[in-house]
């Protein structure tokens, strides 16, 4: 006990002395500290102390589980070796942690040092060379090695114009060759799940990956097409590239997916008031696809787009997109007529009817089949539509609802613009209903013949106004003539008169419309009032054989393909089909027929040599045919008429021929040309033979 006491009271001692000395303590520690720090090593704790970079997860214990004594099952997890819970207690540890920063920072810096520069003329060659390789390797075998397209594209992505540009040329000759002959379609929920063999799963994914790289490749197309980029001389811009490769790829595998994707690119770039080279990439390229569509389908999706392109511009668009018209297959396969807003098709109650009856054979004609031999028949015949189906085979029915679709669209855009009389189209359309005449519904033809009447008075119209204004104004266009060749050729509205003649003629000979003119209430007699009044003045017109007018150079290397007949040849036309009429070729009244003749032979003597000749030849053919009811023109003896012959007269039969004769022969039998010589001995031959 008293030991224990004297413990206690050791302890309290102990405990009251340092509470009442703590301020001396304090300075003694303060003196050892400073007196052994200079056997510190900095150096040692620094190395052993632990790194406060990236905070490390915690590791997995690899412990086995124990048993504790209440029979739980515990996982013993390891310290944390790293020392998480060190903290910075003193400013020298501080200011030790802003050391490690300052020394962390030139490594930083040595990590950001750019790479050595390569020269771009080394980096194209490069790229040249990998592309090369991985084009090769897709051709051998792009089933192994389809993922070889997404680092095709990666290039496209390169900062490098030029790089740009190869990636693009040689996706679209990989895509060009790759490519199925078949149209790929997504797959349903049903036959996504189902079970199939390795191969066939091989084959969807190559399709899908196909399908993927494909489409990302004519986004990128779409995307550049549309930046404009304009080329250097003699060299190509980037846009222009991307042009060609959409023209090729539209052209080569019309019947891919995102075919849509590819006409509107080309449509996009025809929107355009003016027709550039790669505008006339795409006009070849739509061209060569309205002629080579076997299917029907491409084809109504061009013109589909075409004719919404240029309602939404309100046909401020050049006349050679409306040309393209001209270039479809349905001109010579399509069988019926059409309107703009319906399609009668040729035999369309009969044949249907007459198809039925023989496809129900009666039990005697039938031939005896067992059972295994009409089993094996069915599966034949269900094999045969699987094939035709996976070959996209279209049949005869779905590809003429396709053509009645495009003619339906073709007319509404003609008479649209018919309805609105926009200048610079006229003469496109106009040439192409003289194109479609034959596939024009009869009852639609007085509308249409009441607007030719319409266009060929504007023009009339026109015409003085036009001739007024260059005599007053011819001083002041002098200094504007050189600007005048960069613009759209001007107005012809002679070729426009001539068109509306020609279409109204080709209009009955078309379908026949002659034997029910009377119940239609067709009436030609004003266009060839018209054409009679007009030939002494296209007589004397200098641009009679030129498709265009030569002083317009702009026109001349853009727009060879725009209304391709001369200014002659609808001239001959027109004066065959009034002349010459193949419905009826002997009902022309002999005052007509002696009327064009005078005239013609006055016209012959203005006219340019390569139509004097065309001239003569169609007065060859009238008096082989009709010599008998003019051979009084060239004899004076056999004179019918009295009076005086007026060639200006209004009207054809006012004009009096049988008192005048054709005194023009005696300056063509000395014509410079040969043949204009050969021409008119030719045509007295025939006078005289009958």
């Amino acid at each position: 006990m008293p030991a224990m006491g004297s413990k206690k009271r050791k302890l309290a001692q102990v405990a009251a002395e340092v509470t009442d000395g703590a301020p001396a303590a304090g300075k003694n520690a303060q003196k050892a500290f400073f007196k052994n720090a200079s056997n510190w090593n900095l150096e040692q704790d620094y190395e052993s102390r632990p790194r406060k970079g990236k905070k490390k997860e915690p590791k997995e214990s690899n412990k086995l589980p124990i048993k504790t004594a209440d029979g739980r099952l515990e996982i013993l997890n390891g310290l944390d070796e790293d020392g998480d819970d060190v903290s910075v207690e003193s400013d020298n540890e501080w200011l030790e942690g802003r050391e490690d920063e300052e020394e962390w920072e030139p490594e930083a810096d040595e990590e950001e040092e750019p790479a050595p520069t390569i020269p771009e003329a080394q980096q194209i060659i490069e790229a040249q060379e990998e592309m090369a390789k991985l084009a090769m390797a897709l051709n051998e075998s792009p089933e192994e090695n389809v993922a070889s397209l997404k680092t095709l594209a990666k290039y496209g992505e390169s900062d490098i114009t030029a790089i740009q540009m190869l990636a693009l040329m040689t996706q679209m000759a990989v895509y060009k060759d790759i490519i199925p002959g078949y149209r790929i379609r997504p797959l349903a929920e049903e036959e996504q799940k189902e079970k199939i063999s390795k191969d066939i799963r091989q084959l969807r994914q190559f399709e899908q990956s196909l399908i993927s790289g494909y489409q990302h490749y004519v986004k990128e197309l779409n995307r550049v097409a549309r930046l404009g980029v304009r080329a250097k001389p003699g060299t190509q811009s980037i846009s222009n590239v991307a042009y060609t490769c959409a023209c090729t790829l539209l052209t080569a595998v019309p019947h891919f997916n995102f075919r849509s994707e590819l006409l509107k690119i080309l449509v996009w770039k025809l929107s355009k008031r003016r027709i550039d080279d790669d505008g006339n990439k795409c006009l070849q390229a739509l061209e060569t696809l309205f002629r080579e569509d076997d299917e029907g389908r491409p084809t109504m999706e061009a013109v589909s787009l075409l004719t919404k392109m240029m309602k939404s511009r309100d046909y401020q668009v050049d006349q050679v997109v409306l040309n393209l018209f001209l270039a479809l297959r349905l001109l010579s396969e399509f069988r019926g007529t059409a309107s703009k807003d319906r399609v009668d098709k040729e035999g369309e109650d009969g044949e249907d009817g007459a198809q039925q009856p023989p496809q129900k054979m009666k039990k005697a004609k039938r031939e005896f089949r067992t059972k295994r031999e009409r089993k094996m028949l069915k599966e034949q015949k269900s094999i045969a539509k699987e094939m035709t189906q996976a070959d996209a085979l279209v049949s005869h029915e779905e590809r003429e609802r396709m053509q009645s679709e495009t003619l339906k669209m073709v007319f509404a855009c003609y008479f649209r613009i018919l309805k609105l009389r926009e200048p610079h189209l006229m003469g496109a359309v106009l040439e192409g209903l003289a194109k479609y005449a034959r596939l024009i519904n009869q009852d639609f033809f007085g509308d249409l013949l009441e607007a030719l009447k319409d266009l060929i008075r504007h023009s009339i119209e026109d015409a003085d106004a036009e001739g007024s204004e260059e005599t007053g104004e011819e001083g002041q266009n002098n200094d504007e003539d050189d600007e005048g060749d960069n613009t759209e050729p001007s107005r012809n509205l002679t070729r426009e008169a001539l068109l509306c003649t020609v279409t109204a003629h080709t209009l009955l000979a078309g379908q026949d419309a002659h034997n029910s003119r009377n119940a239609l209430h067709l009436d030609l007699s004003y266009f060839t009032t018209h054409l009679y009044r007009s030939l002494l003045d296209l007589s004397t017109n200098p641009n009679l054989e030129l498709t265009k007018p030569p002083s317009s150079t702009f026109a001349a290397g853009r727009f060879l393909r725009i209304n391709v007949q001369t200014t002659t040849v609808l001239l001959l036309r027109s004066l065959t089909a009034i002349l010459l009429p193949p419905w009826n070729i002997r009902s022309v009244p002999p005052l007509r027929l002696a009327a064009f003749t005078k005239q013609l032979m006055t016209s012959s003597l203005q006219l340019p040599e390569k139509s004097c000749q065309g001239t003569l030849a169609l007065l060859g053919d009238v008096a082989h045919t009709h010599g008998r009811k003019v051979r009084s023109l060239w004899n004076t003896e056999e004179r019918k008429g009295d009076g005086r012959f007026n060639p200006f007269s209004d009207s054809v039969e006012g004009s009096n021929p049988f008192a005048t004769t054709v005194w023009e022969g005696e300056l063509l039998r000395k014509h410079y040309s040969p043949k204009v010589r050969e021409g008119h001995q030719l045509l007295v031959k025939g006078m005289n033979s009958k």
